[in-house]
């Protein structure tokens, strides 16, 4: 009995012990990463509070950035490109050895052949639970914006001015494949299984259906006028697509390949995403400062002003809030899903972009 007794103190005092040592991090419920353009930083916001609780320092120019699915790890890339062998910027609080050991170099992948061309760009991956960059990665250009497949393997990276998306290895630290999907890429997002990943091209006015078997493009769907932001149905079966050309956003029918139905939104829409349950699309007119909410099972839509250019949209999964960014101002409003009531801003430094989710 008291041995029995000795041994249950030692497995607690041990599992105790195991605790302490996990970072808070693990037990912090939603985070939140949002890349901040010319800050060179990412923030992370606690989603129950609302409230920046860190910084994550020398991530330059970023605007695209994925979560892995675990919550382990961030992919950001740069919007700034350099010449080929030259290094990105040191990192603040890195010395100069670690950002030599950090910086993906021609051992790896010979960055000129990787990308063809005489400039590059940067892909930083990040420790998300302790908050540090891990490795800066070369990629073809300058980065648009991310996405982490579901498996954790692989990323993608859209590239606006190569005509293509980038597939990265994320454990190889390096570029495993280039696609040519159309003229100016902008936007990529997959299904749950990883089996399909749909990329935007803003100049050719199409989606690109990549099959991740072997990373060929498949299909080229019609989606509208410059399609950009994209966001998939919970069913998978529609893809809801920006047009700032137009002013809209397209619902694309996958199973169709064809548009079948339009949402007028106001002039220069950015960005979109559905509520939780999946009843409600939202999406941003940077030039007539509103956000629209529109219900899909009855057409009913709602608009409230956000004032100025409201930008990137991100529902926060699991919290009853949807986040949206503005262009012009270092802010990020915050806002009740169901009845898009101001729940309350987050200052923030720079400018905020393709946001990030972790319910941890």
């Amino acid at each position: 009995m008291v041995n029995d007794m000795k041994s249950t103190k030692r497995r607690k005092t041990a599992l105790l012990g195991l605790l302490a040592a996990v970072p808070l991090s693990v037990w912090a419920g939603t985070e939140v990463y949002v890349p901040l353009g010319s800050a060179n930083a990412i923030a992370v916001v606690d989603a129950e509070s609302d409230r920046i609780v860190s910084e994550i320092a020398g991530i330059n120019a970023s605007h695209g950035l994925a979560v892995s699915v675990d919550g382990a790890f961030l992919l950001a890339g740069s919007l700034l490109e350099r010449p080929v062998g030259a290094a990105p910027p040191k990192p603040q609080d890195m010395s100069e050895a670690d950002h030599a050991a950090h910086h993906s170099n021609a051992a790896q992948v010979d960055p000129k052949k990787a990308t063809g061309g005489e400039k590059v760009g940067t892909a930083y991956l990040v420790d998300a639970r302790e908050k540090r960059l891990l490795r800066q990665i070369d990629v073809p250009s300058a980065v648009h914006h991310a996405l982490v497949m579901p498996d954790g393997r692989f990323a993608v990276l859209t590239h606006p001015g190569g005509g293509g998306v980038s597939v990265v290895d994320i454990l190889g630290h390096r570029v495993y494949k280039e696609i040519a999907t159309g003229a100016v890429p902008n936007y990529a997002i997959s299904k749950r299984d990883g089996s399909r990943v749909y990329a935007s091209n803003a100049g050719s006015g199409t989606i690109a259906e990549i099959n991740t078997a072997d990373w060929t493009v498949v299909r080229n769907l019609q989606a509208g006028k410059t399609p950009e932001h994209i966001v998939l149905s919970p069913d998978e079966r529609y893809l809801y697509v920006a047009n700032p050309g137009s002013g809209t956003v397209s619902r694309l029918d996958l199973d169709q390949a064809k548009v079948t139905a339009t949402y007028s939104v106001g002039e220069d829409p950015h960005g979109v995403d559905l509520s939780d349950d999946g009843r409600l699309l939202y999406a941003s007119s940077k030039k007539d400062n509103r956000l629209v909410a529109f219900n899909l099972a009855n057409g009913e839509e709602k608009a409230v002003p956000l004032v100025p250019e409201p930008y990137h949209i991100t529902t926060i999964r699991g919290t009853g809030k949807v986040y949206v960014s503005s262009r012009k101002s270092p802010k990020i409003w915050v806002l009740d899903q169901q009845t898009l009531a101001l729940r309350g801003e987050i200052q923030i430094r720079g400018e905020g972009h393709e946001m990030s989710v972790v319910n941890r």
